[in-house]
């Protein structure tokens, strides 16, 4: 067997199995390089090399951590809270459902959105927005899987194509770097400007799974017990912030500041210190505790940035085998010349790849090696390659049970025990969002 599929079968095998996909990542890679030909110094020092490719990365990563736990203490996330929890109780009590459940899917998907991009917190605000809403949706009758899949249309479908937050990580730092690196020996190259006009297809595809989720499969009255709930954000010693008006001019300066930043120079860590210097210079936090605030950031964003870190170090080991010739060499003498079946091939490698790690971000470092050859040898365009890989990467994302835009929507839509995690979260995104990628996806490549 190539060494390079023993390496990835072992690795989504553990990942799949509920191991550490840290562990499993670093495991897949010994298998891949000793199956290689490697000896086990060679492969440990490929992975090394590798692994100083993710930091930037996690970096960046440790740097969102820290402004988005600076945002939060200004009080602006509990405020927007506050806000549509209020505007959507008066909505309720005058019995108008119809456009009160619109209302609130469509908050609830800005949100979301805004969380990625905007005000960069992930998913940290599904705790504080959703706990306390679950009783306004309980007497809509509202079906809590199309609140999953509005969560989680907006947890990933922004940082795929938007190029801001986490999209300035996933499409430059990420999908970016690991194509042009990997298509540099081959002529290659893509541009920052290409990719939100590629990720824009696939995107689209999950745009219509979400509206079948709202208006056809979840459309209909579904009954929950009037359970009590706790206030996420006042226990566990949690003080929800007071706002001051000044405290919210700065924050929007430093999300204003941020943002620019991030388009004017791609760089997610430039607009990141930026904005955590202006919180700080507003009083919002004080300077002496900017040590307390990365070590707070980097806790929420560590086993991210850890698991990018080993995806890259799995990546140049799979490169230093030399396998991944051999790889493309068997998949075009299995496929010929027959490029459809070679796309829609690697988009489901990519959606088994994805969902044994569970991160998007992840995977590309260890799909892009093996995809970007392949794309050329089939002869698709560096447009075309870019949706390829960019799609097969977040493929699996939505859907994936260990992955935070499945996790999260349900620890906040379980509360109360009422929402399975498989069925309730990781069907409804799967079938609503992998399988519109994939026909989106493959169209896209094939048409580019």
């Amino acid at each position: 067997m190539n060494a390079v599929i023993l390496a990835v079968l072992v690795m989504v095998a553990l990942a799949l199995a509920r191991v550490s996909v840290v562990f499993a990542l670093v495991l897949g890679a010994l298998v891949g390089g000793i199956a290689g030909g490697l000896t086990l110094e060679q492969t440990l020092n490929a992975f090394n090399e590798g692994v100083g490719g993710g930091a930037q990365v996690a970096l960046a990563y440790a740097t969102l951590g820290a402004f988005a736990v600076a945002i939060s203490r200004s009080g602006l996330p509990d405020m927007l809270a506050q806000r549509l929890i209020a505007m959507l109780g008066q909505e309720a009590d005058a019995a108008r459902r119809a456009r009160v459940k619109m209302l609130l899917l469509v908050a609830v998907l800005l949100v979301a959105i805004s969380s990625q991009n905007l005000i960069p917190v992930h998913i940290a605000f599904i705790p504080i927005l959703i706990p306390p809403l679950l009783k306004v949706m309980n007497q809509l009758r509202l079906d809590r899987r199309a609140i999953a899949c509005a969560l989680t249309f907006g947890l990933t479908a922004p940082y795929m194509m938007l190029p801001v937050g986490f999209g300035a990580i996933f499409l430059n730092d990420i999908l970016l770097a690991n194509i042009n690196s990997a298509g540099a020996p081959l002529g290659l190259e893509i541009t920052r400007g290409m990719l939100p006009l590629a990720m824009a297809v696939p995107v689209s595809g999950m745009a219509v799974g979400l509206a079948v989720a709202v208006f056809i499969s979840y459309r209909r009255p579904r009954d929950y017990q009037a359970l009590e709930v706790a206030d996420s954000t006042t226990h566990e010693g949690h003080s929800a912030p007071r706002p001051s008006a000044m405290g919210l001019a700065m924050s929007g300066l430093a999300i204003l500041a941020a943002l620019g930043l991030q388009l004017y120079s791609g760089s997610m860590i430039l607009g990141g210190l930026v904005g955590i210097a202006i919180l700080s210079l507003s009083g919002i936090f004080k300077w002496r505790e900017a040590d307390d605030l990365f070590t707070s950031g980097m806790r929420m964003m560590a086993l991210i940035g850890f698991i990018m870190i080993s995806a890259a170090g799995f990546a140049e080991v799979m490169k230093t085998t030399g396998e991944i010739d051999a790889l493309v060499q068997g998949a075009f003498a299995l496929f010929g010349d027959n490029r459809g079946l070679a796309a829609i091939a690697m988009l489901l490698v990519g959606l088994f790849i994805t969902l044994g790690i569970g991160s998007s971000f992840s995977t590309i470092p260890i799909i892009a090696a093996i995809f970007v050859p392949l794309a050329v040898q089939f002869g698709f365009s560096p447009l075309a390659t870019t949706v390829l890989v960019g799609t097969a990467a977040a493929l699996g994302d939505a859907g994936s049970p260990a992955s935070d835009s499945t996790l999260g929507p349900t620890s906040g839509l379980n509360v109360d025990g009422q929402h399975d995690h498989i069925m309730g979260s990781v069907v409804p995104t799967f079938l609503h969002y992998n399988l519109p990628m994939i026909a989106f996806g493959w169209t896209a490549a094939m048409m580019l």
